[in-house]
């Protein structure tokens, strides 16, 4: 072209489109699964220059998404030179903080963040956010589903269904009911929970914390940060480590404590087996319905109900609605999944239940004798509160993983036996041959899913196969 004083207009044009792009801030997502695709999205839509970097093989129906809104990414790697450059880091919840990566961008003094904590800057919705060790899944659902029978306009997301950047960037909802893992909470500053809810806290992902409770705790009780006195916070009174870290973790917003055994007001009690709500003094006591008509079975149950209960009563839903909802409502998959019978057999699917407390829950619900398939990659489990229930409604335990030696020294001597299976076909096909008529086969893991299989629900899914099959 000879001298740079002789240039087009069109190079004029294109120079001037890439000094703006060259403008646009950096934003690197690690992880390309539900979450760090919606984040991606939403990152293109905010005018972001996006980049997903994912060290392992991308689903394939992501990869079609990321193709459709142009987006710039890798798969089965992480390339330094891409990633060390941004502006702004939003990683999966599933890599953790002690990953090589994390560690480099933190020695920068680049931003990481959850993909809920980016969202959170686009929408003005009302937000409901869901928290805790056991239970979070099945209530979200709940809360979810008494707001749809509401005519509200209101979407799922976070750890369940699509993400929240996902929902963010493509639809239009008032109302957002999150539930929220620790893992996503770690990464969340200025997001804050309008009506927030810690279902329970126990012992889980003890791995990820250092092997410390109180930094596990402290993850927890980030779902009330920044929460105003406009807010509310839902907690279950009956929980000894929520109650003891009250104090530690306080917020300005109004406190809603739910109990089984204790009357909560304001909150919510079991009154004489009738579920209560009592929030506003003025309102008096109103009773949603009896225990007894509750659509799912055991205390846990009970629990999840009244905190969706008392939801609905913050959001002044009608009793009836909450009622209907709270009667009709049917569980999610892999929780409490009742499978059939074979052969006199009840088989019941509880893959979901990856921590101690949620097996105590499930195996506390049990009415019949019970063959139980455990075991997986233990979290740093203490297996010590279920050692009697485990004697006095277990009689066999078939253990389910490549290390089950903490299953076989902790419940040796409460059970009849234990015995060691590789596959999941293995497992169902041992417990339905040592199980009596009228007995119960219970998968409840206790355990994450990660060394036989993708993930929990493979682990359910597999299992309901195997069930089939027999």
């Amino acid at each position: 072209m000879g001298s740079g004083n002789h240039v087009s207009t069109n190079n004029h044009t294109h120079l001037k489109s890439k000094i703006i792009y060259n403008l646009k801030k950096r934003l690197v997502i690690l992880g390309a699964g539900e979450s760090g695709t919606g984040a991606a999205i939403l990152g293109v839509q905010k005018d972001y220059d996006v980049f997903v970097s994912d060290s392992g093989a991308i689903k394939e129906n992501y990869i079609d998404e990321l193709n459709h809104y142009h987006i710039a990414f890798e798969q089965s790697m992480h390339t330094e030179a891409l990633i060390l450059n941004a502006d702004l880091v939003i990683k999966s919840p599933g890599i953790p903080e002690k990953a090589e990566i994390i560690k480099k961008l933190k020695a920068l003094e680049i931003a990481v963040i959850s993909e809920i904590e980016f969202a959170g800057k686009y929408t003005n919705a009302y937000t409901i956010c869901i928290t805790g060790t056991d239970g979070k899944t099945t209530t979200a659902s709940m809360i979810y589903d008494i707001m749809k029978r509401a005519d509200m306009n209101v979407g799922l997301g976070g750890n369940i269904g699509k993400s929240f950047a996902r929902q963010v960037a493509l639809e239009n909802f008032d109302y957002y009911v999150l539930e929220i893992s620790s893992f996503q909470l770690d990464g969340m500053y200025d997001f804050r929970a309008n009506i927030a809810v810690l279902t329970n806290i126990s012992p889980d992902h003890l791995d990820r914390y250092n092997y410390e409770l109180d930094n596990y705790i402290s993850s927890k009780f980030r779902i009330v940060r920044n929460q105003t006195l406009a807010d509310y916070f839902i907690y279950c009174a009956d929980n000894k480590l929520t109650l003891d870290n009250l104090e530690k973790h306080q917020t300005k917003a109004k406190l809603l404590p739910f109990s089984f055994f204790d009357k909560c007001i304001p909150g919510a009690y079991n009154n004489e087996n009738q579920l209560t709500v009592e929030i506003n003094p003025l309102n008096n006591q109103i009773t949603i319905m009896n225990l007894s008509e509750l659509s799912l079975k055991g205390r846990h149950n009970v629990y999840n109900s009244m905190a969706a209960a008392v939801v609905g009563e913050v959001l002044e839903i009608r009793k009836g609605v909450i009622r209907e909802s709270l009667s009709q409502f049917v569980n999610i998959e892999h929780r409490l999944e009742n499978c059939g019978k074979v052969g006199g057999i009840e088989f019941v699917n509880d893959s979901k239940a990856t921590t101690v407390n949620a097996v105590w829950y499930a195996l506390e619900s049990m009415q019949s004798p019970v063959v139980w398939i455990a075991g997986g990659v233990d979290k740093g489990n203490d297996y010590t509160q279920l050692k009697q229930l485990v004697k006095d409604k277990v009689k066999i335990i078939v253990c389910l993983g490549l290390d089950n030696r903490k299953i076989h020294e902790a419940f040796g001597q409460e059970v009849d036996m234990i015995v060691n299976a590789t596959s999941m076909q293995e497992a169902v096909h041992i417990a339905y041959k040592l199980a009596s008529k009228e007995d119960i086969v219970l998968l409840s893991p206790a355990c994450a899913s990660f060394d036989l299989f993708e993930d929990y629900q493979d682990r359910g899914r597999q299992f309901k196969k195997a069930v089939r099959n027999l």
